[in-house]
């Protein structure tokens, strides 16, 4: 499961650390597994670009077809910027649009995600007259509570209790809800997906004019330990079933989006960092590996207790145990925590170690060079590179 075997042996000879470094066959790849699954009324696949908003991986999947999920109008104008067309982008945002006009202008799709939204939607000069609705169903899905976007606990989204409302709204001003977007967290089984899908669907049946169900992403990848795959097919032929039940019952075809973002490209990036020192605690302690990264670079496992396969670059056949840390002035820059649990530390056993060997953080494609703490400590951003 090693970082879905990416090459390291393709890692550029002369490589400054810390570097990201992605694969642009393994980016081609998951593209298109992604575009191969099917449903019956039609499936469109859209990138969300907060997994990483790097242009050259913007780039590459726009060419192979991909449409986009923005999170923040700022994402949105990155994608226009990026020559990325205005109607292949849905904006979903927790922040109003700064530039509400000029998105939609662009043609780009709006979903609101409050009431509010809707209503400064409505008062655009420039608003179709449809839009899309993103409502909390009242279920989450996560591998802790920092991953789960719907259910009382999450601000995502308008509370399902307001549906009505949200369509009275509407009528109003003479808008359609013709989308549904709904988000629950990050899972992997695919019949945890069937019971989302049921939820949208009891919602869609609120919705009378809704024809294109977004169900959002957080399709697991397989990075650590006995973490679950997300099998992308498997869990769009529960989708399919549902969908063709759902317009047996009530005649009604929807279209389907996804929003895959880590699966589309966490095994594709790594991070590559220099063992920079080796300090231990005593005998009854431990012994730390510091690198030249940490959490400026990658915050997901300080954040999340999340976890990331490492190797380090040589030839050595001795192990030993390491905590793993960053360089970052705090005690939370961990970037070997106990799985779930970044307040405790959970050591790796890694080929024995030297000050200058590079060491490899796998499967950081996603989350990563896109989600950090930028200009802490005044550290400079990573490199970043790219191989075939």
């Amino acid at each position: 499961w090693i970082g879905m075997n990416f090459p390291i042996d393709h890692l550029p000879e002369v490589l400054d650390t810390p570097s990201f470094v992605y694969s642009r066959r393994m980016l081609g790849e998951r593209a298109q597994q992604a575009l191969a699954c099917q449903t019956p009324f039609g499936l469109t696949v859209r990138y969300a670009i907060k997994a990483n908003s790097h242009p050259e991986i913007i780039r590459l999947f726009d060419e192979l077809g991909l449409q986009f999920d923005a999170s923040s109008s700022y994402e949105a104008a990155l994608l226009l910027e990026q020559g990325v067309s205005g109607p292949t982008i849905s904006l979903s945002s927790q922040q109003p649009a700064h530039n509400l006009d000029e998105l939609l202008q662009a043609g780009v799709r709006y979903v609101a995600t409050s009431l509010h939204q809707l209503e400064l939607f409505a008062a655009s000069p420039h608003h179709p007259n449809t839009v899309g609705l993103r409502l909390n169903p009242g279920m989450g899905s996560g591998h802790n509570n920092r991953t789960m976007t719907g259910g009382v606990n999450s601000s995502f989204g308008l509370w399902h209790a307001y549906t009505e409302q949200a369509v009275e709204l509407a009528r109003r001003h003479d808008i359609t809800i013709d989308r549904l977007h709904i988000h629950i967290g990050s899972g992997a089984d695919p019949r945890l997906w069937g019971e989302a899908i049921d939820a949208a669907l009891a919602l869609v049946g609120r919705l009378p004019e809704v024809t294109i169900l977004d169900i959002g992403g957080g399709f697991k990848v397989h990075r650590f330990g006995d973490e679950q795959e997300a099998d992308l097919a498997a869990i769009c032929e529960v989708f399919s079933r549902k969908l063709s039940q759902f317009a047996e019952e009530t005649g009604r075809q929807l279209h389907l989006e996804i929003e895959p973002g880590t699966w589309l490209v966490a095994y594709a990036g790594v991070l590559v960092a220099k063992v920079v020192d080796i300090v231990d605690t005593g005998a009854d302690g431990h012994t730390f590996l510091r690198l030249d990264t940490g959490m400026n670079d990658v915050t997901r496992p300080g954040m999340y207790g999340a976890q990331h396969e490492m190797m380090v670059l040589v030839g050595r056949e001795e192990q030993r145990e390491y905590i793993v840390v960053g360089h970052c002035c705090e005690t939370g820059d961990i970037l070997t925590p106990a799985p779930n649990n970044p307040e405790n530390l959970a050591s790796r056993r890694l080929a024995r170690a030297e000050i200058g060997d590079k060491l490899v953080i796998f499967d950081a494609g996603a989350y990563c060079q896109s989600m950090s703490l930028k200009q802490y400590n005044a550290y400079p951003d990573a490199g970043t590179y790219f191989i075939d």
